[in-house]
């Protein structure tokens, strides 16, 4: 690259002596190289240099950073108006949940409050059918010792009889004459010192 820009500068100073040396001669050749190299046009290069820049800069300055800055301000600004919708919706949220938790536990105190009167009802009602379930108890036991009574009555009754009968008939296959009164004594005497 460096070689190139030396042949360069070589050819372009070989070039202008060339030209002065003919102009000098009042030589008329025409000039052959790169035109932007020709000292004869640095002025209306360095003219219309400064006529590109200073379009440039207007162009750059009155329409193009207007509009990138206003970009960048609509960017700003909905980026800030997004960032207050997000804490909108943050404190929204908050309050929610908020309303949430609180909206919880009065369902959980309100279905404790449910709980203990249901839980009251049961044990009222439970309470009735044990104090009626004991009542039945005790009206059948009272009626099962009165049967029981009864029946131990009714078999000491018969007990009496048959020994009675089963004593006579035992005096009788001895061939002995029976005492009603005599077998009867004996046999209350027995019964008494069996049940004692």
């Amino acid at each position: 690259m460096i070689s190139l820009l030396q042949e360069a500068v070589t050819v372009t100073a070989d070039h202008t002596e060339s030209l002065a040396s003919s102009v000098a001669y009042g030589e008329t050749e025409t000039a052959t190289g790169l035109p932007q190299l020709d000292l004869s046009t640095f002025g209306n290069q360095i003219f219309w240099l400064v006529v590109a820049m200073v379009v440039l800069y207007w162009v750059v300055a009155k329409i193009a950073l207007p509009r990138i800055g206003a970009v960048l301000s609509d960017r700003q600004g909905a980026m800030t108006g997004d960032l207050m919708a997000a804490e909108e919706f943050k404190l929204k949220a908050k309050e929610a949940e908020a309303a949430y938790d609180k909206a919880l536990a009065d369902a959980r105190a309100e279905a404790g409050k449910i709980v203990a009167a249901n839980r009251a009802e049961i044990q009222k009602e439970l309470d009735a059918a044990i104090a009626h379930a004991d009542a039945e108890i005790s009206a059948r036991t009272a009626e099962s010792e009165k049967r029981i009574r009864e029946i131990r009555g009714s078999a000491d009754t018969d007990a009496r009889e048959v020994a009675r009968d089963v004593t006579a008939e035992l005096v009788r296959s001895f061939g002995g004459t029976v005492d009603q009164a005599a077998v009867d004594q004996a046999v209350d005497n027995r019964m008494k010192g069996a049940l004692q």
